[in-house]
């Protein structure tokens, strides 16, 4: 078990150093002078003029007038300490304290998005398999291609226009209590419903003609409910944790088209602005809230399949068809 828990947390910090190492490179990448773009995107024209001197103090203060290695060293220990630096689009506000005051709105959308989009997928991969009439069936896995086959701005667009404009049951924008929560976390989750029913539904099928069930089924007891829905779910919670990735890129639409002032709007807003420092951080914090997204799911997978720690528990699963053929 200590080794399987040092090689996930190895594979999470290597991880972890390449999103670092990304948001680095695009400060490299930036044809011309960063400092001078950044400068012009928010100071505006008149800030390509800027005296000498001031560039030359933001060039200092964001670290371009080291060589490449000093600058990455340093970027690596401000990452590391939370020295984020300064956001220079958001009224020169220290980068931490705006992530601060936007990422709660983001936590709970992707919260809300992520138990949406589990009680959804769970149900269309059960009524499309379990439900008796193959038309009801049908209409079940029809949902699921819609959930993946409709962009997500296109999703938002039609649940505005029904829910928000026509019916009036719900706000279309801004931050106002639960209702203003469920627009925007039910079209992040019908995009990730669908994904997640689909292998769902194709595990519980997979799973129920394995001779285990079938042995289940001569003694009397229930294969669907105690043997197979256990062994079936075990992709979904893999999925879930790649899931969630899916949520934090897709906030940044979302928010946008809904008005909710989380981390993706800003990172719309840091683009836009030519904020590197802000954008370098955002990036970051993307795939730090991938990483321990993926990370709490590799950790307590063997909780639920002691198969992935145990050589034996492995070896007895791939006896056991040559076991069936002799028996």
């Amino acid at each position: 078990m200590l080794t399987y828990v040092l090689r996930r947390l190895g594979q999470a910090l290597v991880v972890l150093w390449g999103a670092i190492t990304l948001s680095f490179v695009i400060i490299q990448l930036t044809p011309g002078d960063p400092a001078r773009i950044m400068m012009q995107a928010v100071g505006g024209d008149d800030a390509g003029a800027a005296d000498a001197e001031g560039l030359a103090a933001l060039r200092t203060e964001m670290g371009l007038d080291q060589p490449v290695l000093l600058q990455y060293v340093d970027f690596v220990r401000r990452i590391v300490t939370l020295d984020w630096g300064t956001a220079y689009s958001q009224q020169r506000q220290p980068v931490a304290a705006v992530i601060g005051d936007h990422i709660g709105a983001t936590l709970q959308l992707g919260t809300a998005s992520l138990v949406v989009m589990v009680v959804l997928g769970v149900a269309c991969a059960l009524g499309s398999v379990l439900l008796p009439t193959a038309l009801v069936r049908s209409v079940f896995q029809s949902l699921t291609v819609v959930g993946i086959a409709v962009p997500s701005f296109v999703m938002a667009i039609i649940l505005l226009q029904v829910f928000a404009f026509r019916l009036g049951w719900f706000p279309a924008f801004g931050v106002d209590g639960w209702r203003s929560l469920v627009l925007p976390s039910l079209t992040i989750a019908l995009l990730g419903a669908g994904t997640l029913s689909q292998v769902f539904a194709r595990s519980i099928r997979e799973v129920s003609t394995d001779g285990y069930v079938e042995v289940a089924q001569a003694r009397g007891l229930g294969p669907v409910r105690d043997h197979v829905l256990r062994n079936a779910s075990l992709p979904v919670y893999t999925i879930v944790g790649m899931l969630v990735g899916g949520i934090v890129s897709g906030a940044a639409i979302i928010e946008t088209i809904f008005g909710r002032p989380g981390i993706g709007r800003l990172f719309v807003e840091a683009v836009d602005a030519r904020d590197f420092p802000l954008i370098q951080v955002l990036i970051v914090l993307s795939g730090g809230l991938y990483v321990v997204a993926t990370l709490v799911v590799d950790l307590t997978y063997p909780l639920i399949d002691r198969r992935v720690i145990s050589p034996a528990a492995r070896t007895r699963a791939r006896r056991a068809p040559s076991r069936k053929a002799f028996a």
